[in-house]
């Protein structure tokens, strides 16, 4: 029988980087996956670390909004009709916590965890030697219409209180910054955050770096676990393990363990999809560019231009749909001078999201020595490392950085 102090379940960033923080605490950590980490959600994503989203995605009450959106009439959101029955009572609660008290509410709770997620994720890529993955020259919005640019300059003066910087661009201006940029009526450039030019590089990193600190990574099936008499048992592919504590770092596939514990809470799936494109001959991309009149946003990676699409509500399990992706390559090939298709097929991945846009963090009501992780819905990468900080200071019994009683599962 295989022991540990910790078992931490699900490999992607968050996971790994969870793992990796218990284990600078000096606890023995296990860290289990089916697959190899990050092979999951965390392998595609605009690889943007969010040091300014202090506001989470709100729910639109704008009702020409969404009238467009009730006829999927907008490229940035879509849904699939025939799981609309399943997680409408989940877009009602989105709604209600969208609300704007609610959403100022949930955005002061968050404010810590992004105040510090860059300079924690910058000491974990140090200690990894993944420096040259991190860019840190900000992200670009950019705006087709003056009405929406006017739109984009108001939402960005309203995280200037909290010592965030942002820079307004008129069309010209932005061609001098973004010279293969074709169109655009202005910008708001981000210059806080930064971005990674290969998040599974990333990941793979961070968990080298566990395994460097005696952590043990695991090939196994989640749904093994189960609360044994001296702590938590699941199945390995080297054997039986029981650990003391357990964290359940699953994203979207939480409900495998929860649901089985017996906890109930208002979780639905935000899938998104990327592709990889060649840049035609001499064209240059300097920073991850959103197009928010689109709903598409592209970002130089290692592999090439990414393009990641904006939200489809849809079942966690159900087909694959690539018309966000298909609508957002002609829209793209406008914007940019984008040349061949480097990937097979669309990736598709699945966000995590919890109606008030805040994770899940700390200790399962009713059993002891289990933690959860996760629910981070469009930030995983952005939060994974300082959340991981986080429950690693809960579970070692230190006084915690941030307040954590704004994420626990029994908000729900």
């Amino acid at each position: 029988m295989l022991k540990a102090d910790v078992l931490v379940l699900g490999a992607g960033i968050v996971g790994v980087a969870t793992a990796l923080q218990i284990a600078s605490k000096g606890r023995q950590v296990v860290l289990l996956d089916r697959r190899g980490p990050g092979e999951e959600t965390s392998f595609g994503n605009a690889g943007l670390i969010e040091r300014a989203s202090i506001f989470p995605y709100l729910f639109p009450r704008d009702l020409r909004a969404l009238a467009v959106y009730a006829v999927n009439g907008a490229n940035e959101a879509h849904y699939r009709p025939a799981d609309l029955p399943a997680f409408a009572p989940w877009l009602a609660r989105y709604w209600w916590e969208s609300a704007p008290e609610r959403a100022k509410a949930h955005a002061l709770a968050v404010l810590p965890l992004i105040e510090n997620c860059l300079s924690e994720h910058e000491k974990l890529i140090a200690e990894a030697g993944a420096q040259h993955l991190l860019r840190k020259a900000g992200w670009i919005k950019l705006f087709r219409s003056e009405e929406t640019f006017a739109h984009g300059r108001e939402a960005a003066l309203k995280i200037e209180p909290f010592g965030l910087k942002a820079a307004f661009y008129d069309g010209k201006t932005l061609t001098q910054i973004e010279p293969s940029l074709r169109g655009g009526f202005g910008a708001v450039h981000y210059l806080d955050p930064a971005s990674i030019t290969d998040p599974w590089a990333l990941t793979k990193a961070y968990e080298d770096l566990f395994e460097q600190r005696g952590g043990i990574f695991l090939r196994g099936e989640a749904k093994t676990f189960r609360p044994a008499a001296e702590g938590y048992g699941v199945e390995t592919q080297q054997g039986p393990l029981l650990a003391r504590e357990a964290v359940v770092c699953l994203g979207p596939w939480a409900d495998v363990i929860t649901g089985p514990l017996g906890y109930d809470f208002p979780m639905a799936v935000k899938r998104g999809y990327h592709m990889h494109y060649a840049p035609a001959p001499g064209a240059v991309l300097n920073h991850p560019v959103l197009d928010a009149d689109n709903g598409f946003l592209l970002a130089p990676m290692d592999r090439g231009i990414r393009m990641t699409t904006g939200a489809e509500f849809a079942l966690r399990d159900s087909a694959p749909d690539y018309g966000q992706i298909e609508t957002s390559e002609v829209l793209a090939r406008k914007l940019f001078p984008l040349a061949q298709r480097l990937d097979e097929t669309p990736w598709m991945g699945r966000r995590p999201c919890l109606p008030d846009m805040l994770p899940i963090v700390g200790p399962a009501p009713r059993h002891k020595g289990l933690w959860f992780n996760f629910g981070h819905q469009h930030h995983g990468l952005t939060l994974a490392a300082i959340t991981g900080r986080l429950l690693a200071e809960l579970i070692v019994g230190e006084t915690p950085f941030a307040d954590p009683a704004p994420f626990r599962m029994e908000r729900f």
